[in-house]
């Protein structure tokens, strides 16, 4: 937990194969000492981390390696999208 709001710490993480996937799929999730686990990788990978407490609340609810709901794929492709451009730009 947060020690400051005694909230747990949440994280989820998404994987989407443009070429190999209709929609992103969640492939890690977790609170506290997984979700502190999963950020840290993401950091170490250079992942994009886009923090979104009412995201991360309907991504925990998501089995491992289903997809996305359908109530937050405008969320997903704008984050998507933020990042496609991004790596653009660096290339």
């Amino acid at each position: 937990m947060d020690a400051k709001n005694k909230k747990p710490i949440k994280a989820a993480a998404l994987k989407y194969d443009k070429e190999g996937q209709d929609v992103p799929r969640v492939v890690a999730k977790g609170k506290d000492e997984i979700a502190r686990r999963i950020i840290e990788i993401a950091e170490e990978n250079g992942v994009h981390i886009h923090k979104d407490a009412d995201l991360v609340e309907i991504l925990e609810k998501v089995e491992l390696d289903d997809a996305i709901p359908l109530e937050v794929y405008a969320v997903v492709a704008e984050i998507f999208a933020y990042l496609y451009r991004l790596n653009k730009e660096k290339a």
